[in-house]
């Protein structure tokens, strides 16, 4: 994987957030690809449960002060950016007062589910491609993990459909066992068409729970990795069924393989 550039769009990241299965690949699958001298850059939101201070985040002035319009509002974007230690691994994080603040990931004390997750997704999505867009950084592939950036598939072919830079880029999302129950704001899907994104690509989000923010993920991406154990029987079946290349679950020993060959092929 010398010099290929992978992008790296994930929910959480450890050593930022607490271990999963989502922050921990979102960390391991990077690395990997980093110590075989590919290029990778790892984007994530700011939550205000992430200690700044600790893990050395500073504001990029350079990259921020952008708005963005998340269902016609201006909404700021704050880039910090911070090291991962011993890595030489840069990571990205995209921030708003407004969306981020607030000192937890994705639900109050309460475990009651934030009422604005979907225009916080609208806005990390939207906050990596014009990061990336100003770094003029392109990516052979951008490698999609956990719901909060399930968006980016979907604005990538979409939104940003004409973006030369990106013109080559392909697109995996990973799928992991469900991270929430419920739903996400039943406007949700309004909130994406506003952004002139057309009802029949994305009328999953008619029902917007976690099994069908991931199916609008997985439709929209050009591969796919089942990266947990417990992936649902009807997302395994969405996912066979697409047409699309995918990568079954590989355990941490055989893994390395596993995604250097899947990426390989990916580009060839």
């Amino acid at each position: 994987m010398e010099d290929k550039r992978i992008l790296y769009v994930s929910s959480e990241v450890v050593p930022y957030l607490a271990e999963n299965e989502v922050s921990l690949m979102s960390y391991d699958v990077p690395k990997m690809i980093n110590d075989q001298g590919g290029q990778i850059r790892i984007f994530m939101p700011r939550y205000g449960n992430i200690n700044e201070r600790r893990h050395q985040l500073h504001e990029v002035i350079r990259l921020s002060g952008m708005n963005l319009v998340v269902n016609d509002l201006d909404m700021p974007l704050i880039i910090k950016v911070a090291s991962i230690p011993k890595e030489r691994i840069q990571v990205y994080f995209i921030d708003n007062d407004e969306y981020f603040k607030r000192k937890a990931t994705f639900s109050d004390e309460d475990g009651v589910l934030y009422a604005d997750n979907d225009e916080r997704a609208i806005f990390f999505a939207k906050g990596v491609v014009e990061t990336v867009k100003k770094l003029n950084w392109v990516p052979d592939i951008i490698h999609v993990h956990g719901w909060m950036a399930s968006l980016l598939p979907v604005y990538m072919k979409h939104y940003y459909k004409d973006e030369a830079l990106f013109s080559e880029t392909k697109i995996v999302t990973s799928v992991y066992g469900q991270s929430f129950d419920g739903t996400l704001d039943s406007e949700m899907i309004n909130k994406v068409k506003f952004d002139n994104i057309p009802h029949e690509a994305v009328q999953e989000l008619e029902l917007p729970n976690y099994e069908n923010l991931i199916k609008a993920a997985i439709t929209h991406s050009d591969a796919v990795v089942i990266a947990s154990e417990n992936v649902s029987g009807s997302l395994t079946k969405f996912i066979e069924s697409s047409g699309k290349p995918f990568l079954p679950f590989a355990t941490k020993d055989k893994f390395t393989e596993a995604y250097t060959t899947f990426y390989k092929g990916m580009l060839s």
